[in-house]
C-alpha cells in the first residue's frame, strides 16, 4: 500500500504533491519522490525515509513546472532506498510513472526488455512499467498505455506523466484505489486515497477496475482498456478529514479489517503459478532434508500465527516444530544447530525480542527465515531468506490484516515445502491451492454481515470475564481472538484448549459468563461438541463460530457466527474475522479508544 498523488493545472505542482504526500503518509513512509514537468526537461527528487527527508533535500530547490506526480513508499520489492523510491523512468527519463500495488510477472517482462537493451536502475517491479511504456510509445501517449496494462498482470494503481505529452497526465486501476478530483479555475488531482484532495475540491471521480483516465488541466475523459469511453458519474465526497483519511471507517481497525480480501490476495498473487512459489528462497530437497527441526519464534499476535503454521508444516511437511515466544527462546539456552531452521514472524520486522532470537539462532548456526510485513526492516536485513507479507501499513494497535496474512503466507510455505519434498500427493496440494484462491472471496463474505456480531458486543460487552475454547487449530485461533478482546476492550479474557475443560478451568464456568466456542474442525468436531455441552450444562451463555451448513450445533448453543466452508486448514483465516469484529464493537461498546489502547504500543522495540 503506498501513497499516489498528480496534480495538472496552472499553479505550482508541488505545493499539492508534498501536501497531497503528507495527507498520504500513513499508506506509505519508507521513501517519497516526486517528478515535475518543468517544461524543457522533468525535475525528479527522491529520498530515503520518511516524507521530511525529501522536504529537506527540496527546501531550496523548489521546482516551478505546473503538472507532476508524486509517491509514498510501502517497499514490497526492493529495500526502501533513493533508487527504489518512486517515481521511476525509462532508460531515456521520457516517461515517468508511480504505482501502488504488485506486478506479478515483472520478473519476466524485466528479462524480455533487458533482452532488448533496456537498462534497470533499481529492484522494484514498478520499473517496468516505465521501460514498457517506452518500448511500446509510437506517438499515441493513451494507447501505449493500454499497451502496457495488456501485458501486466497483477494489482495497481497507475499515474503516468510524459516529456512527449506535457498537458495530459493518465491514471489506471485495477484492485488498488484511485480517484480524481475535480478542480476550478483549469486545474485537476489524482490521489490513491481521499485524504488527499479533500483541501482542494470536494467533487471527485472514483475509478473502477479496468479504468483508464485522461486527465488535463481542462479536462476529464475516461476510456477501458479497449479504448472505448466510458461515462462515469462525479462522487462528493461529505466526510471530514479526519474520516477520509480512515477511508469513511470510524477507526483504522475497522478498516484494517475490511482491508483483509486485498491483503490477502496480494500476499497471495506473487506465489501461485500453478504451483506454489518462492523465487526469493529457492529452497531445493537437499536443503530442505538437510533440516531435522524447526522453530517458529515470534511474540503475541504473530507468535499465534506461528501457532497456527506449526499445524501446517508438521501436517503438510511432516517435520517437527516447536513455538517459541521470543522473549523466552534465548534465555533457556534452545536446541538450535546447523540443521535447524529458524523462522521469525514479525508484522514490523523490529520486533526487539524477536531480532535477538533471530541473531542468537544465527549465532548458533541455523538456517533462518523472517516473515514480515516491512522490507528492509531490522529482521529483513538479519535473516538468510525472507517472505514479505503485502499488507501494507497497519495504523491501529491491535493487528487485523497483519496476522490473516502471515497466516496464510505460512500455508503457502508449507504448501512449497511439500512440492519439494513430496509429503503429499500433488493432487492434493492442487485442491488446496484451488481453495487457497477462494479464500480473500470468502473473507468478503465473512464480513458482509456484522449486525449479529454488534448485538453480540452490545449484550455482552460489559461482562469482567469471557472465556474462549477450541481444539486443534481452533485454540489457536481462539488464543489470538482472546488477544484482540483484552487489548482494546480491556475485558478479562482467556483462550483454553477445550480439552482442558476438565483440569481446573470448569471451575471459572458460572451461570451467564460467556463462552466463545469455535467448532470449525471437522476432525475434533465431536470432542468439541462435548465441551460445549459441559459449559452450557454449567448455564454458560455460548456464542459459537462454525463452519457453513453445521446446522445442527444450533440446537446446542445460544448464538452462531457461520462462516464459509472450506477446508479445516483454511478455515483460521475465516473464523478469526468475527473473533476480531467482536473486539471491536466490544470495546466500542464499552467506550474505549480503539485504535491506541492503553500501556500498548504497534511496535515493540525495547525488551
Amino acid at each position: 500500500m503506498c501513497g499516489i498523488v498528480g496534480y495538472i493545472g496552472g499553479k505550482k505542482a508541488i505545493d499539492f504533491l508534498l501536501d497531497g504526500l503528507t495527507k498520504l503518509e500513513y499508506r506509505g513512509y519508507d521513501s517519497a519522490g516526486v517528478a515535475v514537468n518543468c517544461g524543457e526537461n522533468i525535475f525528479v527528487e527522491k529520498a530515503v525515509g520518511r516524507l521530511d527527508s525529501l522536504k529537506e533535500k527540496l527546501k531550496n530547490n523548489l521546482p516551478v513546472g505546473t503538472i507532476g506526480i508524486g509517491h509514498t513508499r510501502w517497499a514490497t520489492h526492493g529495500r526502501p532506498s533513493d533508487l527504489n523510491a518512486h517515481p521511476h523512468s525509462d532508460c531515456h527519463k521520457n516517461f515517468f510513472v508511480v504505482h501502488n500495488g504488485i506486478i506479478e510477472n515483472y520478473l519476466q517482462l524485466k528479462e524480455q526488455l533487458i533482452a532488448k537493451g533496456h537498462k534497470f536502475i533499481s529492484e522494484t517491479d514498478t520499473e517496468v512499467v516505465a521501460h514498457l511504456l517506452e518500448e511500446n510509445y509510437h506517438g499515441d501517449f493513451v494507447l501505449a498505455v493500454r499497451d502496457v496494462l495488456a501485458k501486466i498482470e497483477g494489482s495497481y494503481s497507475l499515474l503516468f506523466m510524459s516529456k512527449f505529452d506535457p498537458d495530459t497526465l493518465i491514471a489506471a486501476k485495477q484492485d488498488n484505489p484511485l480517484i480524481i478530483g475535480i478542480g476550478k479555475d483549469g486545474e485537476n488531482f489524482i490521489a490513491s486515497d481521499i485524504p488527499a484532495i479533500i483541501p482542494f475540491t470536494r467533487q471527485t471521480y472514483i475509478l473502477n477496475d479496468g479504468d483508464i483516465a485522461i486527465v488535463k488541466k481542462d479536462s476529464i475523459s475516461f476510456v477501458n482498456r479497449q479504448g472505448l469511453p466510458i461515462d462515469k458519474k462525479i462522487f462528493h465526497v461529505k466526510w471530514n478529514a479526519q474520516a477520509a483519511e480512515k477511508g469513511g471507517y470510524e477507526h483504522f481497525m475497522l478498516k484494517e479489517i475490511n482491508e483483509q480480501p486485498k491483503a490477502v490476495r496480494d500476499t497471495i498473487s506473487p506465489h501461485l503459478n500453478g504451483k506454489v512459489t518462492f523465487n526469493e528462497l529457492n529452497w531445493n530437497a537437499d536443503f530442505l532434508n538437510d533440516i531435522n527441526k524447526i522453530y517458529i519464534v515470534a511474540c503475541g499476535t504473530a507468535y499465534h500465527a506461528g501457532l497456527v503454521g506449526k499445524f501446517y508444516i508438521e501436517k503438510l511437511v511432516r517435520k517437527l516444530v516447536e513455538v517459541d515466544l521470543a522473549s523466552e527462546f534465548r534465555y533457556r539456552n534452545p536446541i538450535v544447530d546447523n540443521k535447524t531452521l529458524v523462522i521469525v514472524v514479525s508484522q514490523s520486522g523490529e520486533t526487539s525480542d524477536t531480532l535477538a532470537a533471530l541473531k542468537e539462532s544465527k549465532r548458533l548456526g541455523a538456517k533462518t527465515l523472517a516473515v514480515t510485513n516491512v522490507v528492509g526492516s531490522s529482521i529483513a536485513r538479519e535473516a538468510e531468506f525472507v517472505i514479505h507479507t503485502a499488507a501494507g501499513p497497519e495504523i491501529a494497535v491491535a493487528s487485523t490484516k497483519a496476522y490473516t496474512t502471515q497466516l496464510i503466507s505460512m500455508f503457502m510455505l508449507a504448501l512449497y515445502m511439500a512440492q519439494i519434498l513430496k509429503s503429499v500427493p500433488a493432487e492434493e496440494i492442487e485442491r488446496l491451492i484451488k481453495l487457497l484462491k477462494k479464500i480473500p472471496a470468502q473473507i468478503s463474505e465473512t464480513l458482509s454481515d456484522v449486525e449479529p456480531i454488534k448485538t453480540f458486543a452490545q449484550m455482552y460487552g460489559f461482562n469482567d470475564d469471557v472465556f474462549y475454547i477450541g481444539r486443534s487449530l481452533d485454540y489457536c485461533v481462539a488464543l489470538e481472538g482472546a488477544l484482540k478482546l483484552k487489548e482494546i476492550s480491556y475485558i478479562h479474557a482467556e483462550a483454553y484448549a477445550s480439552g482442558e475443560l476438565k483440569h481446573g478451568t470448569l471451575a471459572l464456568i458460572v451461570e451467564g459468563v460467556p463462552v466463545i466456542a469455535l467448532a470449525t474442525q471437522k476432525s475434533v468436531y465431536e470432542k468439541t461438541l462435548s465441551n460445549i455441552k459441559e459449559v452450557k450444562a454449567r448455564d454458560a451463555i455460548v456464542i459459537g463460530i462454525a463452519a457453513a451448513g453445521n446446522t445442527s450445533l444450533e440446537k446446542y448453543l445460544d448464538h452462531v457466527i457461520f462462516v464459509p466452508e472450506t477446508d479445516e486448514l483454511l478455515i483460521p483465516l475465516l473464523a478469526v474475522v468475527p473473533l476480531q469484529l467482536l473486539a471491536y464493537y466490544a470495546a466500542i461498546t464499552r467506550g474505549c479508544d480503539v485504535d491506541k489502547p492503553r500501556n500498548l504500543a504497534k511496535s515493540v522495540t525495547v525488551e
